[in-house]
């Protein structure tokens, strides 16, 4: 119960990575805030937690909206009294597709959600973090944008998480003062439902012929990382065993990133 007495916010904790680190805070102590924009989801995440015996609020909201995000931060503080712990993880995979081929709604799309939803997220959170005199922000980002540049099309995402590594570096200075660490996961190849929500369009055109070796994440011999894994990366950070870690992008990934 390392976690115990702190409250955490998690942003796209209805299904995958969210989910289950909303599951693996829970079950360190905290109280949860669990946020998405699909209130089945939150509700069945909710669940889990209560009938595990934790604590969880669940919370509405679509984070590029600024009125959703303050309104879903407010009540989250409004319940438990104070913010501990953010993990800023809702995203999208978008629009997959050749530069001259995505539109400019597609663009914006996913910068908005990625990127301004992080930003919001953020916004409304750290000045409760401040008033809490420490924290942890954990930012998904990815080994697109900032290890790996071969998911073709993949431009307006690549943009938003290498965005996403920029903003955890610059905050990581700005909120040492107030003992608030920020630091970035950033996964590779996990399995969840996320890749069934990518649209790729004419993938040929905007792809590159390459030979890798065998075995695309070596240390696992291909099989991708799980959720639960990345959780477990989630809950080090939040908690006092990271307490000198600040600025730092943690690759999860098996080695699948040192390859391509």
């Amino acid at each position: 119960m390392e976690l115990d007495g702190k409250v955490a916010l998690v942003t796209g904790a209805g299904s995958g990575l969210g989910k289950a680190a909303a599951l693996t805070l829970a079950r360190a102590g905290a109280r949860v805030g669990v946020l998405s924009r699909t209130r089945s989801e939150i509700d069945r995440t909710v669940s889990e937690i209560t009938e595990a015996g934790g604590n969880a609020l669940a919370l509405m909201a679509d984070i590029s909206d600024a009125r959703q995000t303050e309104r879903a931060v407010a009540a989250l503080v409004g319940e438990y009294g104070r913010l501990d712990i953010v993990f800023a993880n809702a995203g999208i995979n978008g629009v997959w597709a050749p530069i001259d081929d995505l539109q400019p709604d597609e663009w914006d799309r996913t910068i908005n959600i990625n990127l301004r939803g992080t930003y919001l997220t953020l916004h409304y959170a750290v000045p409760h973090l401040k008033r809490a005199k420490s924290g942890s922000i954990i930012i998904t980002s990815s080994i697109n944008g900032t290890r790996t540049f071969t998911s073709a099309g993949a431009t307006a995402y690549s943009c938003t998480k290498a965005a996403q590594l920029a903003m955890t570096q610059m905050l990581a200075l700005e909120l040492a003062k107030h003992r608030i660490r920020v630091n970035a996961i950033c996964p590779g190849m996990i399995e969840t439902n996320i890749p069934d929500s990518t649209e790729m369009r004419h993938k040929n055109e905007s792809g590159v012929r390459a030979e890798y070796p065998d075995g695309d994440i070596p240390l696992t011999g291909g099989k991708a990382g799980t959720s639960e894994e990345v959780a477990e990366l989630v809950l080090f950070l939040a908690s006092e065993r990271s307490r000198h870690i600040t600025g730092t992008p943690v690759w999860i990934d098996g080695g699948q990133s040192l390859l391509v």
